[in-house]
């Protein structure tokens, strides 16, 4: 598949603004930084991020300890803001943008089915949605949830001004 038309739009605004992005993604595997990468100018917006894909992912590269994990789960909104607000405040960027799900083709160990996933936005806006595709297509919902989160984070870019 080819990059998300989406992220074209995202990297001019974010450019233009002179805001920046940095992002936590789970099962999208890296499809939302590697969009936003794709265009030519990203080092102007994108700090980075990474796949927060283990207990010791979240442990090692977002710094979040396992005591900051009390009473939250992974695949949940709290965990997505958690997330979201994380690597916003570790990569002192604008927006923090974060996703974590099942992408499928089976559920996940919390009970979620295959298709589900939590998108969060930090920075001057913040929103956390819960997605649901009802799929168990594992690439299908990577690009679902990768798109989502640009969505998410376009419309929360647009409610700020």
């Amino acid at each position: 598949m080819s990059k998300l038309d989406l992220a074209t739009e995202l990297g001019a605004i974010l450019k233009a603004r002179g805001e920046t992005v940095a992002v936590s993604e789970s099962s999208t595997g890296g499809l939302v930084s590697a969009n936003l990468l794709s265009i030519s100018g990203a080092s102007k917006y994108f700090l980075g991020g990474g796949v927060i894909y283990t207990y010791d992912a979240r442990e090692r590269i977002l710094g979040v300890p396992v005591e900051a994990m009390k009473g939250l789960r992974s695949s949940s909104e709290p965990y997505a803001m958690l997330c979201a607000r994380t690597i916003r405040e570790k990569m002192d960027a604008t927006w923090g943008l974060a996703e974590t799900g099942a992408s499928g083709p089976t559920g996940n160990r919390y009970g979620d089915a295959a298709g589900h996933t939590c998108l969060a936005v930090s920075g001057p806006v913040e929103k956390v949605i819960t997605l649901e595709t009802g799929d168990d297509d594992r690439e299908a919902n990577m690009w679902v949830f990768a798109k989502a989160a640009l969505d998410l984070l376009q419309q929360c870019i647009e409610e700020k001004g």
